[in-house]
């Protein structure tokens, strides 16, 4: 059963951005979490965000691209603070699968 419907605007309020991972660390969090850097462009800059992607390797999340909310404030995690949503799904083994670009987008691009 889907969600009831809600105007178009709260979509359009929505800074989804493209950006790309330039440098991921391990956290001094309670649960398995990496601190991950992102550059979304010149107009936003660098902002970091942590969560639990360690079902990837490090390697394989550096320099990829990703889509991020950026106007949702910052979120505490332990000692560490989220400054956007790195946005993704679960997958059937209930790991996090994070959304990305089907090919090479700019970075700072809008999604629409």
């Amino acid at each position: 059963m889907g969600k009831s419907q809600t105007d178009f605007s709260a979509f359009e309020s929505l800074d989804m951005r493209v950006g790309r991972v330039i440098s991921v660390e391990e956290t001094a969090t309670r649960k398995p979490t990496y601190r991950m850097r992102v550059d979304f462009g010149n107009e936003v800059g660098l902002k970091t965000t942590c969560g639990a992607y360690k079902n990837y390797r490090k390697e394989d999340l550096l320099g990829r691209l990703v889509i991020g909310l950026l106007n949702v404030g910052s979120k505490k995690m332990g000692s560490e603070v989220s400054e956007f949503l790195l946005l993704g799904v679960k997958n059937e083994k209930g790991e996090t699968v994070y959304l990305a670009p089907e090919s090479d987008a700019p970075l700072g691009a809008a999604v629409f």
